[in-house]
């Protein structure tokens, strides 16, 4: 046989063995996690709930998930153990101030342009609205031409509505 024929089978036994090596060691891992159990320790079910663990035994683990309510789980159904940091953010909601120095985000942007807000909100507090859009003289009506227009554009639609009614 040659070497082009038997190349497959060798590509093919190669992929095997490294996807079975890599399930293993997530494997090794999961039951590593699972043995460094303590109680006192926050854990996630496969389940999703979470609970504080009370009792490590060979096959099982005692689970406090609230105030009287212990829960007998198999060690296999044990999804995470988390850091007390992290059971305490997702359970109790409290977070832990790791960035107590950073820069908090200011709520307005007058900080973040460098201009005054003082003077912006006297401007507004005028009373004046600001117009922001750009018009040319030659563009704007006048004032009394806009409601003559709208009132001969109501008349239209009056006397037209009569006539589609028949």
């Amino acid at each position: 046989m040659s070497l082009v024929t038997l190349l497959p089978f060798i590509v093919l036994i190669g992929a095997m063995f490294l996807m079975t090596r890599s399930a293993k060691k997530k494997q090794q891992q999961a039951v590593d996690m699972r043995n460094q159990m303590q109680p006192g320790s926050g854990v996630r079910t496969i389940g999703g709930m979470y609970a504080t663990v009370k009792e490590v035994n060979d096959d099982t683990v005692l689970l406090d998930a609230g105030p009287g309510v212990e829960l007998l789980f198999a060690k296999n159904s044990i999804g995470a153990v988390l850091t007390d940091d992290e059971y305490n953010r997702i359970v109790h909601g409290i977070e832990h101030d790791l960035k107590s120095d950073a820069d908090i985000v200011p709520d307005d942007a007058s900080s973040l342009t460098g201009t005054d807000a003082s003077a912006d909100d006297a401007a507004a507090s005028d009373g004046k609205s600001v117009d922001l859009g750009k018009k040319d003289a030659d563009d704007e009506p006048t004032a009394d031409a806009a409601p003559a227009e709208a009132k001969t554009d109501e008349q239209a639609k009056k006397s037209d509505g009569g006539s589609e009614a028949k």
